[in-house]
């Protein structure tokens, strides 16, 4: 069995992912589109026509629902996005063109129909509370016509070149056992992956797909047992159904366990739930299904792009409603995460600071420079390096090598070396990044990193400071009276002649 665990390497390639190229991913979602409707309201009497209550409507609401919302998914993840799927010619169809067409997303391939209806669910609220809910829709699979506007329709798609397909399943008519066994092929016949979310216990006709996105109920029904939500328990079924269906990777989420992906030749990657707080389960199998296949498009690995997916599922989770996550805030969270979790209190190099500076600057945050030796760290660095951080929201510390100290401060310097240095500076909880440079002075770092304060302690003027032109603003903060690198080391020297030490 290969048991993957996501490496800080793993977690570098996600957010430079994320930065840089999912922009370029193409992917089509075929499914049944619906439209979530929500009456808010208040309830204070009873109506005297009938023992119920009488809401007085005060905001309605519509959102992307079904395939519509793993649509709404990517379009956040800012991929390019192309939806495929039936609706009726009445005025909720044209709600959900403005609402795609506001998010960036291609829907011609939604087929009007004159013999349906636009499938629409309204939820009645009042004081938070669901009191009634009304299902529109007509239940029929594509006719021969439909059918073959939506072949013609996928079929221009690939030759025109996709990245990924993914069809959304809710059991309302498009996702036909004929349909999808037709879709999966002309994919795999032009070479992209295919994943699906699944409906009911019958996966015939998703027999030989890439990935398959269960839930664990979903699972259970597909592998008619029930099993409890353990790892040994949820491996044997999702592989019985693996084998069974012949499908490449199941990937079953599991609720407060994360989730967890069964694929070829014995590959298992477990991924723990990273929610701190689950408010809502609302449309996390439609935001697991599209960053999934979203990472699978852009080339990641199995095990980076189930991180990132299950990075996003956990900012879904925490929110209130369907709540499809964008690009800037699951990049933001995969930064955090990063500086908490695979600070490995070493330096970075230069390519993997400029990196992380570029994924900073994308989330709008405010990027701090500073340098300096930081030979045997005393109290006085610690409050000035405090107080730079203070002035943004990272802080990225310049450190000389020990052949710079050397060439600065003389044969007999550094007393600390630079690996320890390093990793002194990289245990602080408000330093994000130390790199090493070997110049006698910054310049050329300065000029790479382009921060947008750059912090020099002392008495400088701002006008003697290394690096200003490529910073933003120069910030110079006074050191604490009373500490001193030099001074620790003549009071070492002092007890050591008196026979003090």
């Amino acid at each position: 069995m290969n048991l993957w665990m996501v490496n800080n390497l793993s977690k570098l390639k996600c957010t430079q992912f994320l930065s840089e190229d999912i922009q370029k991913v193409r992917i089509a979602v075929i499914g049944d589109v619906m439209l979530d409707s929500y009456f808010y309201g208040e309830v204070k009497r009873i109506s005297p026509e009938a023992p119920v209550p009488v809401n007085r409507i005060k905001k309605v609401e519509s959102v992307l629902g079904g395939a519509a919302n793993v649509a709404a998914n990517l379009a956040r993840l800012e991929c390019q996005v192309f939806i495929g799927g039936v609706t009726g010619n009445d005025e909720n169809r044209r709600v959900l063109e403005g609402k795609l067409a506001e998010i960036g997303v291609d829907y011609l391939g939604l087929i009007k129909s004159d013999e349906r209806s636009t499938i629409t669910k309204m939820r009645v609220l009042g004081a938070n509370q669901q009191m009634l809910r009304l299902d529109f829709e007509e239940v029929d699979d594509l006719n021969k016509t439909e059918t073959k506007k939506l072949e013609e329709w996928f079929e221009e798609l690939l030759k025109a070149g996709l990245d990924g397909v993914i069809i959304s399943d809710y059991a309302k008519g498009v996702c036909s056992d004929n349909f999808c066994a037709w879709a999966i092929n002309a994919a795999h016949k032009a070479n992209v992956p295919v994943l699906v979310d699944p409906k009911g216990a019958n996966w015939d006709k998703y027999a030989g797909c890439d990935f398959i996105t269960p839930n664990l109920k979903e699972m259970c029904e597909a592998g008619n047992q029930q099993v409890e939500n353990e790892d040994e328990a949820v491996l044997r079924v999702a592989e019985a159904a693996r084998k069974h269906y012949k499908i490449k990777n199941v990937v079953v989420t599991r609720s407060e366990k994360g989730m967890t992906l069964v694929g070829d030749n014995r590959t298992v990657i477990h991924s723990p739930a990273t929610a701190l707080e689950v408010f809502d389960v609302s449309g996390a199998g439609d935001t697991v299904a599209a960053s999934l296949l979203a990472g699978i498009a852009g080339k990641l690995s199995l095990e980076e792009s189930i991180y990132m997916a299950n990075k996003a599922a956990g900012i879904v989770v925490g929110k209130v409603g369907t709540y499809p996550v964008a690009r800037e805030e699951l990049l933001k969270d995969l930064i955090d995460e990063e500086h908490r979790s695979a600070k490995d209190y070493s330096a970075l190099s230069w390519n993997e600071i400029l990196l992380l500076v570029k994924n900073w600057r994308d989330c709008e945050e405010k990027i701090v420079f500073t340098n300096g030796c930081f030979d045997i760290l005393h109290v006085g660095h610690i409050s000035y390096l405090e107080e730079a951080a203070k002035l943004g929201n990272r802080l990225v510390i310049g450190l000389n090598s020990d052949k710079s100290v050397n060439r600065l401060k003389g044969s007999t310097r550094p007393l600390v070396n630079e690996v320890d240095r390093a990793k002194i500076l990289s245990s602080l909880a408000f330093v994000d990044g130390v790199v090493l440079f070997d110049e006698d002075t910054p310049a050329e770092l300065i000029k790479k990193i382009k921060p947008d304060i750059l912090v020099k302690g002392g008495d400088y003027k701002e006008d003697e400071v290394v690096g200003r032109e490529d910073a933003g603003e120069v910030k110079i903060l006074s050191f604490e009276d009373g500490y001193s690198t030099t001074g620790l080391i003549e009071k070492i020297a002092n007890l050591v002649r008196e026979g003090k030490l």
